[in-house]
């Protein structure tokens, strides 16, 4: 019964570890596309403004075309670098995920050995038990052995019970046992 509980929680622990990891590949790969768009965005990002602003600059006097384009490449450099830095930060969450995954499938493998290593010891003991009851009763079947032997031994024998003793119906003539020839053989019953 307990195997089954261990087999039942093993199975469910892999269930659980297996969704896990699925979800942690998805959202890696998630992360990796969403890293990846970001890094499109933030090359495409200062184009389209260069381009945009150009534009407008071509409508506004020299001077000003001048200082609203010093302003905007610094903008532009400030965007980038935070592109740059969130595209950053993605890649080390991915990087943390990944490591956390390889925790989680180191401790999952552990749990799996220890779940080995139990139902191991419990079927060990069960069969130095099963020896051990075997042997314990083999010796048991042994003893009753000779008290059945004695048994029948005495099923056969003429004997009734006189007054709440034991009588016998012995051979007269057979020959005597004992040191002083107290014993003569009980005579077979006939039925």
């Amino acid at each position: 019964m307990q195997e089954q509980h261990v087999e039942g929680l093993v199975s469910k622990v892999s269930m659980v570890m297996l969704r896990f990891e699925q979800r942690c590949q998805a959202m890696e790969q998630q992360q990796q596309a969403l890293a990846s768009e970001l890094q499109s965005l933030t090359q495409q990002l200062p184009h389209v403004v260069k381009q945009s602003v150009g534009e407008m600059l071509q409508q506004l006097p020299k001077g000003v075309q001048e200082q609203i384009g010093d302003t905007l490449h610094q903008t532009v450099a400030e965007y980038r670098k935070q592109y740059e830095s969130a595209g950053l930060e993605v890649s080390q969450s991915a990087r943390h995920l990944s490591q956390e995954m390889g925790r989680l499938e180191r401790v999952h493998r552990m749990l799996v050995w220890k779940v080995v290593g139990v139902i191991t010891a419990c079927l060990t003991l069960l069969l130095a038990g099963g020896v051990w009851l075997s042997l314990h009763y083999a010796s048991v079947i042994r003893a009753n052995q000779i008290s059945a032997d004695t048994l029948s031994t005495y099923n056969a024998a003429d004997l009734t019970l006189c007054d709440g003793r034991l009588c016998a119906n012995v051979d007269a003539h057979g020959k005597r046992y004992g040191t002083h020839g107290e014993y003569v053989p009980v005579k077979t019953r006939q039925d």
